[in-house]
This record gives structure tokens, sequence and C-alpha cells, in this order.
């Protein structure tokens, strides 16, 4: 992950990192609080293909070796029902319709 420096020498380079920087952030790097997708899959709906790619994927693997996971079957991080960009306390204490994924 790219880091922040501490200054840029001019606006130009700080374009040029910040595409950079966002682009990892949306498109490569996986966030805990939404399921260890990146926003961008959240945002576009793609994240609901993906978590159904991961559990066929972690079911097909306890079923050809169920030792692995001590008789447990493995299941993904579940989706959230909602999700904020610096949900406010406003938010928490109106309970508005934030920007939501439906999760089928």
């Amino acid at each position: 992950m790219p880091a922040f420096p501490g200054r840029f020498g001019s606006i130009e380079d700080a374009r040029v990192f910040c595409e950079q920087f966002f682009d990892y952030y949306s498109n490569e790097h996986r966030h805990s609080g939404i399921a260890m997708h990146g926003p961008a899959s959240v945002h576009d709906g793609t994240a609901v293909k993906i978590h159904a790619k991961r559990i066929a994927t972690l079911n097909a693997a306890f079923l050809a070796r169920p030792e692995r996971f001590r008789g447990r079957r493995p299941y993904p991080p579940s989706l959230p029902a909602r999700v904020w960009i610096n949900r406010s306390l406003t938010t928490l204490q109106a309970n508005t319709s934030p920007q939501t994924t439906k999760v089928n």
C-alpha cells in the first residue's frame, strides 16, 4: 500500500500520488469492515458475486479435505447490509437509510 508522504513536491506530484493511492484503496485493498472486499466491489454490486464464489471455493475445499477444517465448514465473513463512509452520530441516532448492498 502506498504510504502518504509528509509533503508533496508539487500539486502534480500530489495528483499522481492520489490517483495511484485511491485506485489501490478502492480496487485492491481488502477492508475488514466490508467482509474483505474493496469499496469499488461493494459499490458496483460485484461483491455479491465474489462472495458467492468464495463460498463455493470454501465448500469445495471442505468437501475435498474436511480434516483440514476440523470438521467445521469454513465460511467467508458476511457482507454487511449497510455501509457508510464516516458514519455520523446523527446517522446512528436517526437510523436513516445509507447506501446499501443487497445480499441474496
